[in-house]
């Protein structure tokens, strides 16, 4: 029988939650700044109808009710998301599986309209 080796604490210079947040944040900011307007604003009124049902969703519920086109890269869809999350127009509601094909169903955050948003939007 084998054993996993365990270290008591994170190796120095491997683990740096900070690190980690900044290079997210950079890549987040390069992947809007190099979004078409076109495909964001349709992106963001897509959500915000989806919001506006109360019904859990992901990104590919989007494309499959024919909302939005599928973007030129998928490092699109997180800035989109956290647009809406950051305006109190979705918040998440979980993780499934994902729909999409293209990323053999790997797991994805779901969400929903916020309660404010749903009230505000009716």
């Amino acid at each position: 029988m084998t054993e996993q080796l365990q270290f008591a604490e994170p190796v120095e210079g491997t683990v740096n939650p900070a690190a980690g947040e900044a290079a997210k944040a950079d890549g987040m900011a390069l992947a809007q700044r190099n979004t078409s307007v076109e495909w964001a604003d349709a992106c963001a009124a897509a959500i915000e109808l989806m919001a506006r049902r109360g019904t859990e969703f992901q990104a590919a519920d989007l494309i499959t009710e024919g909302l939005v086109d599928e973007p030129d890269s998928p490092n699109r869809w997180g800035p989109a998301f956290l647009r809406a999350s950051r305006a109190g127009v979705i918040e998440a509601a979980g993780i499934a599986q994902s729909k999409r094909t293209t990323v053999h169903r790997s797991l994805c955050r779901t969400w929903q309209g916020t309660i404010a948003y749903r009230r505000s939007a009716a």
